[in-house]
């Protein structure tokens, strides 16, 4: 058994160094596609997955929806046939790598959503066989890997660390960061036995810039989840002397720049209307759902998570209060929103604020037009909106609110031509006036 085990890793082991391992990846997303493509520029063969056949079709022309991904470097990629995508899991049986890079929602009750996990290593299983590696990156809450994902895939004949190798890799992608990508974000690696990490560090070592492993699958779990946990709870924070500030009169933003000028024991992060994307609102709930099972109570992100969760909340009544200084009210009011994505110079709206701060005005009898050169369409509560010209609704509305700072925005023609302006990202620091209301 120990020669068999040996074979395995040494076989596998052989193939990775001389890059001949066919890599797959499960999942061609903002985590999935870039990943794909560092392998494939590092000279394997890969292959990427995905259950919608209009995203097959597309990458296999050569055509990226990521954006992170420029198509100028995928198509040579898919043209040399380096890079193919395919909806078949049965291709799982000629692979030698499988990386799995599927969602990890939360459901509504805040306990995660393991489904695309399940579904992905159900398909996996069902082609499986030795020699293989597998590394889950999709976020999720410590035990995962050995308590799900690990009894899905071994079987008598088929141990782990011996006849195949399991381990966690947590993803780090920031979408839109055009200093820090893929290739340079250091990868974290744990795998269920040191047989395990040492091949899954090997693996990333071919692609990627800095690899560090770490003892164990659930230490890699748990790094991903004290990342975003620490982010939620500093961004709580500061919303709460935002909203402190707020009361007493104070510029919040002045606050902070004038503490960040402190050279040590400060790090300065930025209040806002809300959280966004899929990674910081939801990744510490995987952490605060784990610990309830361990008889724990995370107080610190149940509370960081709620005043999170109130501040487009806060944001609206801002915006009320501001039309009703101009002896306006919000109800019949026409509200330009600026930016609908979560974040700015990217198009992703999962769990942005805009959508919440858009049903809130609505719900108060606003009447709402928005602009985002990132995002054409919103789909909102059973009606669509279309995205309009910035500086010519600005100028027709009777408040605009910047919700998402991209930085296309001529923010000085859309000062000039506004009425009233409530700034939610501190985006018109350098433009002074009287029709701006701050955060």
């Amino acid at each position: 058994m120990q020669s068999s085990a040996a074979s395995a890793a040494q076989t596998l082991e052989e193939k990775i160094k001389s890059r001949t391992a066919r890599v797959g990846i499960i999942g061609l997303g903002y985590v999935g596609l870039p990943l794909a493509v560092e392998f494939a520029r590092a000279g394997f063969p890969v292959t990427g997955i995905d259950i919608e056949p209009s995203k097959v079709e597309q990458l296999n022309r050569g055509e990226s929806y990521v954006q992170d991904v420029a198509p100028d470097v995928l198509r040579p990629l898919v043209g040399a046939k380096k890079f193919h995508a395919t909806a078949d899991f049965s291709v799982i049986s000629e692979l030698d790598t499988i990386n799995i890079a599927v969602p990890t929602p939360l459901r509504k009750t805040k306990d995660p959503d393991m489904s695309y996990i399940v579904s992905a290593c159900q398909a996996i299983a069902q082609y499986f066989g030795p020699g293989k590696l597998v590394i889950l990156e999709s976020t999720t809450y410590p035990g995962t890997t050995d308590e799900l994902v690990l009894p899905m895939l071994e079987r008598p004949g088929l141990k782990v660390g011996e006849q195949f190798f399991l381990c966690f890799s947590p993803e780090r992608v920031d979408p839109g960061n055009a200093q820090f990508q893929t290739a340079n974000i250091p990868k974290v690696v744990g795998g269920i036995t040191p047989a395990c990490t040492k091949l899954g560090t090997l693996f990333y070592s071919q692609a990627l810039e800095t690899v560090v492993p770490v003892s164990s699958t659930r230490v890699a779990e748990m790094v991903k989840l004290l990342e975003n946990t620490f982010r939620m709870i500093n961004i709580g924070l500061v919303n709460e002397m935002a909203l402190m500030c707020d009361r007493m009169g104070i510029n919040v933003w002045e606050v902070i720049d004038a503490a960040a000028t402190k050279p040590f024991g400060f790090m300065p992060f930025y209040p806002g209307p809300g959280l966004g994307g899929h990674c910081i609102p939801i990744d510490p709930f995987y952490l605060s759902w784990k610990t309830k099972q361990a008889g724990i109570e995370a107080r610190f992100i149940e509370l960081a998570g709620y005043i999170n969760g109130q501040m487009p909340h806060f944001v609206v009544d801002k915006i009320q209060n501001a039309l009703n200084d101009h002896s306006k009210p919000l109800r019949g009011s026409h509200i330009h929103i600026l930016g609908a994505a979560y974040k700015r110079n990217i198009g992703d709206v999962r769990e942005s604020p805009a959508l919440d701060i858009i049903l809130l005005l609505e719900r108060r009898g606003a009447r709402i037009t928005y602009s985002d050169p990132f995002v054409p369409q919103l789909q909102l509560d059973g009606h669509q909106l279309t995205a309009q010209d910035a500086v010519t609704q600005s100028g027709e509305a009777d408040c605009v609110v910047i919700v998402t700072d991209h930085s296309s925005f001529d923010y000085s023609a859309i000062l000039e031509r506004a009425q009233l302006v409530v700034d939610t990202r501190n985006a018109l620091k350098n433009h002074p006036s009287s029709k701006v209301v701050r955060l």
